[in-house]
């Protein structure tokens, strides 16, 4: 007997929409209907969920009349990184918590072209975040509230790819703060320094704190937003420092590769087992 258990199939949302232009440009008016399609959209019209979907940071860009990731089509030295440090008074902006501090550098073919940086107005520091960070409740007695520098620091960062040292953390933080204020949710396009600095970087640890000391790396504030933005930075310039560029030749490539399985550590173990099996055969 046959079962009559329903299936529901996925639903089609804008990352099926993304998927598709990884692959190949749209034309707009196709692009229009799958919006249209989308269940997770925000506005009932297209038209204005493709607008809210570039000033959301997706680099979205036309030629003639097709739509396609510019990410697809920009080399890596004609692409702007925003690299992209927090500190937080806790872990989850759902329960309450928020940003205390937010730095930030803007790289481009190997130089630094722009600077943000912030202290946040907070009531709260725990006793042990204070202690890793520095940061006292006196120092935010003045500082600006978290909506305005969260506005401030949406323009700052365009539709530029965002980079984190652990990029779930900094990104998944800042976009749920930027809906708590009706600012959107985060769409650019993103990498995270330690898997890229995991398929390129031939370290042990991969801590942010660790690769500052192997690369011998001159930071004067650990742990405090702007400089570990900066660091990262550096990371991220050692780390594209030793790619093929004719093998990744764009930035979407540069991001498939950060998620490749082949990292140095794999590679290592994978040339490890080939010598045991050799040396058991000569044996």
């Amino acid at each position: 007997m046959k079962s009559r258990r329903r299936i529901i199939k996925p639903s089609f949302k804008l990352s099926n929409i993304l998927d598709n232009l990884l692959k190949e440009s749209i034309e707009y008016d196709e692009f229009l209907t799958l919006l249209d399609k989308a269940s997770d959209t925000f506005f009932d019209t297209p038209e204005l969920e493709f607008e809210l979907l570039l000033a959301n940071g997706l680099p979205l860009e036309f030629d003639e009349d097709k739509v396609y990731l510019k990410t697809n089509k920009t080399s890596i030295d004609e692409q702007c990184f925003c690299i992209v440090d927090i500190e937080t008074n806790g872990s989850s902006v759902k329960k309450g918590d928020q940003i205390i501090e937010l730095g930030a550098v803007k790289y481009k073919n190997g130089e630094i072209i722009d600077k943000f940086e912030s202290l946040v107005y907070a009531k709260e520091i725990p006793p042990y975040i204070q202690t890793v960070t520095n940061i006292t409740p006196s120092m935010l007695e003045d500082a600006p509230n978290l909506e305005s520098v969260l506005k401030e620091f949406k323009l700052f960062l365009e539709d530029d790819v965002f980079v984190a040292h652990d990029i779930k953390f900094d990104y998944n933080y800042i976009s749920e703060s930027f809906e708590k204020y009706d600012l959107g949710r985060l769409e650019n396009r993103k990498i995270c320094s330690i898997d890229l600095a995991k398929r390129t970087i031939d370290s042990p640890r991969y801590g942010l704190g660790f690769l500052i000391e192997v690369l011998d790396i001159e930071l004067d504030n650990h742990h405090r937003a702007y400089y570990d933005a900066l660091a990262t930075s550096q990371i991220f310039e050692k780390s594209l420092s030793v790619l093929s560029r004719d093998k990744i030749s764009n930035v979407e490539k540069l991001i498939s590769f950060s998620k490749s399985s082949k990292t140095i550590a794999s590679i290592k173990e994978k040339e490890a087992k080939e010598k045991e099996i050799i040396d058991k055969e000569n044996n």
